[in-house]
């Protein structure tokens, strides 16, 4: 590919991603950003459909007979933190790094997945379909963001989730159970020996929490970590608490499913153990697939993400790559290097031109 095409999509999607950054687009609410997409695709005569803040179209030669490609990454962001010192809202380039919340996280993949979609779109040639998707509430893991979508869309074969990864290939992904927990006491006076105090009886079972290690471990993601993360008990000194609550954060692999691991949870702990969901599942690509055997020879390291996406909502294979960094997520002064977007851009096409799933 030319470099003058990279550096006119590029200019695009930096133009599109300043755009994004300086229209506030908080999970929930999204539908400002929402309507930038629609005038963008308006304007290229390309046909979309939405639900809720999604938005999603297809290539011009969308053919059933061939497998569908998913090409997504978010357009919400979270709220911008107390130590800010620039205005989270304004798109500035200064020293080659583009400022702005959302910038990274993740409008530099976001913008060079939608800027990789308008150069295949109207290719007849391709032997796979592709879906362009914007999503909501991948901030939230929010229930009317890409798990709503999904409902809406033909079959999917693979997908290509935009996270800031510095375009190595994140080949599987933890998954989240969160497990608010009781332990059950008898209330009575503490200057006697009566009851049976409920926080005593939760100690044993938070210890098995901090020190439990499951048979099998991850290749690609490690062990599974659980973390004692609230507790609260007790209304008076005086009185002898009958029930003592906590919360664990459990990052679990795909070494088990998620119902595999609460199960092997319960049959360890006394206390009740009630999980907040089991929809955040962990997930993994294997390295004979053909997506990642050309990510490797494109010199993309392959390795296991211990941070939640959309991913863990997908029910199909997926693979997570985009520009940016991580590290930079969520921090104050949010940016993405110029020459990031340009090189997500870059690389996506290579990655896509040729492939065969």
């Amino acid at each position: 590919m030319k470099s003058s095409e990279i550096d006119h999509l590029s200019e695009f999607a930096i133009g599109f991603l300043k755009k994004l950054i300086e229209t506030p687009s908080f999970s929930k609410e999204e539908n400002q950003t929402l309507e930038l997409f629609k005038e963008l695709f308006t304007e290229k005569n390309i046909p979309f459909e939405t639900i809720k803040n999604n938005i999603w179209a297809k290539n011009k030669h969308f053919d059933l007979s061939k497998p569908t490609i998913l090409l997504n990454s978010h357009h919400d962001t979270v709220k911008p933190n107390a130590s800010y010192t620039r205005n989270p809202y304004q798109a500035e380039i200064i020293d080659g790094k583009l400022y702005g919340l959302g910038s990274n996280d993740a409008g530099g993949p976001l913008v060079s997945l939608m800027a990789t979609f308008l150069y295949f779109y109207e290719s007849s040639e391709l032997p796979y379909n592709l879906i362009f998707a914007a999503s909501a509430e991948e901030e939230i893991s929010g229930k009317d963001g890409i798990e709503l979508l999904i409902k809406s869309l033909p079959k999917i074969d693979l997908g290509i989730v935009g996270e800031p990864t510095l375009m190595d290939m994140a080949v599987a992904e933890k998954g989240l159970l969160v497990l608010d927990c009781k332990a059950n006491g008898i209330a009575g006076h503490a200057a006697r020996n009566e009851g049976k105090n409920a926080i005593y009886e939760a100690f044993d079972d938070i210890n098995w929490f901090r020190n439990f290690q499951f048979e099998k471990i991850s290749e690609s993601l490690g062990p599974i970590k659980m973390s004692v993360t609230v507790i609260n008990a007790g209304s008076q000194h005086n009185v002898v608490p009958d029930e003592c609550s906590f919360v664990v954060d459990v990052r679990a692999t795909d070494a088990y499913s998620l119902e595999e691991t609460l199960e092997i949870i319960r049959q360890n702990v006394k206390c009740e153990v009630t999980p907040r969901s089991v929809r955040l599942n962990p997930s993994g690509i294997s390295l004979e697939h053909p997506i990642v055997k050309k990510g490797i020879a494109l010199g993309m390291k392959p390795y296991g993400s211990p941070t939640l996406s959309d991913q863990a909502l997908m029910p199909f294979t997926s693979i997570k790559i985009g520009p940016g960094d991580s590290a930079r997520s969520h921090t104050a002064d949010e940016f993405i290097f110029v020459e990031e977007i340009y090189g997500g851009i870059s690389g996506y096409l290579e990655l896509l031109k040729g492939l065969v799933i």
